[in-house]
């Protein structure tokens, strides 16, 4: 965990005792008046905490996004009762990645349900924020252009308004799909997480995972394994999910690769570079049990040592043979994921070693820093850009439109991996059913797992690395 994400649990778990602390002052109160009144409280508060305050969000609904967002163009507009009209020779363009920086003022029912905003155009859309939110957002209107540019595009706010004052910001990209794209996932699933559509639609994919994902085994062990055999069974669970989910978007096993190092020891690898660093769980010292489906050889076969060094060679080896176009990544400033952030540096690195360079990075985000439930709102939705509070460092979004038919294929995957398939907790599917009926949320019906309903969405966001410095002629 980043050293930011724990100052910000640090700070929300702060908050939390101290209304821990007022509650309980008010239950015992509550006792002179009648003995069950402290139990009747009791429930009502947990359920109310459950249905309404139970998000994990360390920042302020009142918070400003701030962002630097390097855009070929904007232009400042006003809403018409609700209709959005471009000026007078601005002309959008199909491949064009549209937002719609707002602010929004929510309403008081907006502190109990999600407030969204309505979007009416080419692809009816609601994409929603958070419970109390006021001040500036963006929405994403990329696949609206048509709508944009005949000046029938209309916004409403749901238990929230919009100011009639927005800025449209343009940017213009080339298409990363043409040349050979490599995925670099973490884990068996983050490919499919935020990039199913992408590598789908490439005419080249690649998919190179970097862990087995063995850890975290409750389910396995349910089931009357040892904690060894259950972490070394859902390891080659993984590995063959890496390696086979995708095939159902038409990538072959020969262009996934497993890595097989272990899940949660990228930075410990990292910090010694030379170093062997075993498995957490499964009693491993040695990747190759992993590696078992991979087609593609690597020299690291011979000795399977899990090491930094093993991992930058093997990248440099890899890059070097698929000669990508496009590198997909996390991106690290917003994914604050060990390993995500280890498995951007590692490839960096790589890349400082091998003569071919690609023309582009883009970069993921699967995890937030302060927002669990980014993306909010539903399967389906669109994806609004995430809270960012960093406006000293430019950045560069390219949206990729999903259709409705790829949203299916993307669910059906993400329903095939295996750390996706148990149920969740029952505290979990409560506060599932209370936020239903209460406040009035709603979940994909092709899976229980939180991911299936943040992942299966009409947008894919990707943020341009650094050596993409290239514009399109406008």
């Amino acid at each position: 965990m980043s050293a930011r994400k724990q100052q910000l649990l640090k700070q929300h778990r702060k908050r939390k005792r101290l209304v821990l602390l007022v509650a309980l002052f008010v239950l015992l109160a509550s006792t002179w008046l009648a003995w069950w009144l402290p139990v009747l409280l009791g429930v009502l508060l947990w359920v109310g905490h459950e249905a309404w305050f139970s998000d994990h969000l360390f920042y302020t609904p009142a918070s400003d996004y701030d962002y630097q967002l390097d855009a070929d163009q904007r232009h400042a507009l006003k809403l018409d009762q609700g209709t959005l009209s471009l000026p007078q020779g601005c002309t959008l363009q199909a491949g064009d990645t549209l937002l719609l920086k707002v602010r929004l003022r929510g309403g008081w029912l907006g502190r109990f349900l999600d407030p969204a905003v309505r979007i009416q155009g080419d692809v009816d859309d609601c994409q929603a924020f958070e419970r109390g939110v006021q001040g500036i957002r963006y929405l994403n209107l990329t696949g609206q252009h048509a709508a944009l540019n005949e000046g029938r595009l209309r916004l409403s706010g749901w238990h929230c308004r919009l100011d009639d004052d927005v800025e449209l910001l343009v940017c213009r990209h080339p298409d990363y799909l043409q040349g050979p794209l490599l995925v670099i996932a973490p884990h068996a699933d983050d490919a499919e997480l935020a990039a199913f559509g992408a590598y789908a639609q490439a005419t080249e994919s690649w998919i190179v995972t970097l862990t087995a994902g063995e850890i975290e085994t409750e389910h396995y062990r349910d089931m009357g394994l040892e904690p060894v055999a259950a972490a070394r069974l859902k390891g080659q669970l993984r590995a063959w999910d890496s390696i086979s989910v995708p095939l159902w978007a038409g990538v072959p096993q020969q262009r996934c690769v497993q890595l097989g190092y272990f899940c949660l020891q990228l930075p410990a690898m990292q910090a010694e570079p030379a170093l062997a660093v075993g498995s957490r769980e499964a009693e491993l010292h040695d990747t190759r049990l992993f590696r078992r489906f991979n087609s593609l050889a690597l020299r690291s076969d011979a000795d399977g040592v899990p090491s930094w060094r093993n991992l930058i060679q093997d990248l440099g080896e890899l890059i070097e043979q698929i000669r990508p176009a496009t590198i997909v990544l996390p991106e690290p400033r917003l994914d604050p994921h060990p390993d995500h952030i280890c498995a951007r540096d590692a490839v960096i690195e790589a890349l400082a070693q091998t003569q071919w360079q690609p023309e582009v990075i883009l970069q993921y985000a699967n995890h937030l820093h302060d927002n669990d439930r980014w993306p909010m709102g539903n399967a389906g939705s669109g994806v609004a850009l995430p809270p960012h509070f960093d406006s000293q460092v430019p950045m560069r979004p390219w949206v990729l439109p999903v259709s409705t038919e790829t949203q299916w294929h993307k669910a059906m995957s993400l329903g095939m991996m295996h750390d996706l398939q148990p149920s969740p907790p029952f505290k979990r599917r409560l506060r599932r059913f209370l936020q239903r009926y209460l406040a009035g949320r709603q979940w994909p019906a092709f899976g229980e797992n939180e991911f299936f309903r943040k992942a299966v969405r009409r947008h894919e966001l990707f943020w341009v690395g650094a050596k993409a410095d290239k514009r399109v002629q406008q």
